[in-house]
């Protein structure tokens, strides 16, 4: 991990396009801003935490009545976890 010391309105940039900026200091709170190209996520690390439990989760699977191996246009969706 690269640590650095930074003033309010001092920045960091990374990968040439990611600008971290300290914008202020309130005890032991650093608010920073973040900015980077759109097609780049920025999430709060307990934020990304909780995308990636989302993510390891299976999706359901939707299953319906058959016959001869076609869905029956009436039958009611069936979700299951496969």
């Amino acid at each position: 991990m690269l640590v650095l010391t930074r003033r309010i309105g001092e920045e960091i940039v990374i990968g040439g396009t990611i600008r971290v900026t300290v914008t202020s200091v309130k005890g032991d709170k650093v608010r920073i801003g973040v900015s980077a190209p759109p097609n780049v996520r920025i999430d709060r690390e307990e934020v990304h935490r909780r995308l990636q439990e989302f993510a390891a989760e299976p999706e359901p699977i939707i299953a319906c009545a058959a016959k001869r191996g076609r869905c029956i246009e009436d039958a009611e969706p069936i979700p299951f976890f496969g």
